[in-house]
């Protein structure tokens, strides 16, 4: 992989893996804790936050992505590019929409029954985030 590449695809990364560390792991669960902070409050801001981060990371994949293929990968890269991308793309296409449409309920006024959705997204997120700091340092040693 030329160093061009893997120095844009490890800095891109590392940018990504803050944003997903600091909104997912310390705004998100934070922002209910807050005085005054109400469910139907935290779930509409939680959907504009994670609105704009899924947008951001979203960018931030497809320049990885990008940097990755031109560079010729070895294994050690290509492999956390990709697990990274079908994270987040499941967690776009499937999660979200499903996580969504509970909230939609909960902010019309209904008490839908608990869901296990939310648990799965952070369990996608905890491996993302585990696939970003194997594909940054993995990019960053090349």
């Amino acid at each position: 992989m030329n160093t061009t590449s893997a120095a844009i695809a490890a800095a891109v990364t590392f940018v990504w893996l803050g944003m997903v560390l600091a909104i997912s792991f310390l705004e998100a669960p934070l922002k209910f804790r807050a005085p005054g902070v109400t469910i139907p409050i935290g779930l509409g801001i939680g959907r504009l936050v994670f609105r704009a981060l899924n947008a951001v990371e979203a960018l931030l994949a497809a320049v990885v992505v990008a940097a990755v293929a031109v560079g010729q990968p070895p294994l050690s890269v290509g492999v956390p590019t990709a697990v990274t991308a079908l994270l987040l793309i499941t967690q776009l296409a499937v999660i979200r929409p499903a996580l969504n449409r509970r909230s939609d309920r909960v902010l019309a006024g209904e008490n839908p029954p608990r869901s296990r959705t939310h648990l799965v997204y952070v369990a996608l997120e905890v491996a993302k985030v585990t696939a970003l700091l194997t594909l940054g340092v993995s990019a960053f040693a090349v």
